[in-house]
């Protein structure tokens, strides 16, 4: 098992690592100062700043505007993932209950991508232990794919209903990145799990082994996600009603400073609180997950340099911005 676990997922591994890589040079160059003059300069900056961030990169050619799509298109992004992630989740709840083997495709996906070497482990768990370790592991799996369904649902829901989007624009890669994103990420959870699980080859009592492995890890992580979840929403709906009446109406566009839940402490709780959801599911993975801690890695640096974008906005746009506020985690950073 050791031996396997070491290699497993080394393609999606190296993924994870090139994206939190690529992510902390961005963060690392905008905390630098990098320039913004010349071609170079200014197609870095569209790339990374997206809505109300979009003015630090100063007056725009008309070319670079024909490359910008809309923000609101965001909920694109959760669209897909509940379609794709949802549609996963069901050939998951298929393979562990009714003994179908994931679609030839799919296995030969998740091969490519690294899960194939757990595939080689199945034959280690003969032992009744061995079964239960098992059902652990893909008691995590089918926990941590169901949450992530479930958090797509959510933003889904508050992108339609709540949110109030302005004319804020994101760049077509920028755009393209996020659906690729929400694809890879329900892909990398089903690495975790052997590419061609069944029910039988669990044993007969499959359904009852797994829920009998309800770990203490799997109860923190889904108190934390749910702790991190409502905290976002709450923020979510704070951003919106600065735009809103009393009575729901939409009355502005225009950018205010956000007070309230964990907007005392930080510019962008909202992007701290997706930290946590993540660190969540890391922990339901039994804390033990190399590939989704790179995950979480990507996670940080991508939503930090976010954060960083946002609060340098309300610095410069806002000259009573609580100067106490830091940009990302609460006293740190």
């Amino acid at each position: 098992v050791q031996g396997g676990s070491r290699v497993m997922g080394s393609a999606l591994n190296a993924l994870w690592v090139l994206l939190a890589a690529a992510f902390l040079a961005a963060l690392l160059l905008e905390l630098l100062q990098a320039p913004r003059a010349g071609l170079g300069s200014c197609l870095f900056h569209d790339l990374i700043r997206y809505g109300k961030t979009k003015s630090g990169c100063g007056q725009r050619q008309a070319w670079r505007r024909l490359l910008d799509v809309p923000k609101r298109w965001f909920s694109h992004f959760y669209i897909l993932s509940v379609v794709w992630n949802g549609f996963l989740l069901l050939l998951l709840i298929q393979a562990l209950f009714l003994s179908r083997p994931f679609p030839i495709w799919l296995q030969d996906l998740l091969s490519a991508l690294g899960g194939a070497s757990q595939n080689q482990d199945v034959g280690k768990y003969s032992t009744y232990y061995g079964q239960m370790h098992r059902c652990d592991k893909h008691l995590s799996v089918l926990l941590v794919l169901m949450l992530l369904l479930l958090h797509s649902f959510r933003r889904l829901i508050e992108c339609l209903c709540i949110s109030v989007f302005s004319s804020g624009v994101l760049h077509i890669v920028q755009y393209c990145f996020g659906l690729g994103y929400y694809i890879v990420i329900g892909l990398t959870v089903l690495c975790q799990v052997p590419a061609n699980v069944s029910a039988s080859a669990l044993g007969r009592n499959l359904q009852l082994n797994l829920f009998m492995q309800v770990c203490w890890y799997h109860i923190l992580g889904i108190m934390m996600y749910i702790w991190a979840s409502v905290h976002q929403h709450r923020c979510h709906v704070i951003l919106a009603n600065l735009r809103k009446s009393k009575s729901g109406k939409v009355v502005s566009l225009n950018h205010s400073i956000p007070f309230g839940d964990w907007f005392e402490r930080v510019s962008c709780p909202h992007y701290f609180a997706e930290l946590l959801i993540y660190v969540s599911m890391a922990i339901i993975f039994g804390f033990q997950n190399l590939t989704w801690w790179l995950v979480v890695m990507f996670v940080l640096f991508n939503q930090a340099l976010a954060a960083v974008l946002c609060h340098e906005f309300y610095v410069n746009k806002f000259s009573c911005y609580p100067t106490h506020r830091k940009a990302f985690i609460p006293f740190l950073f």
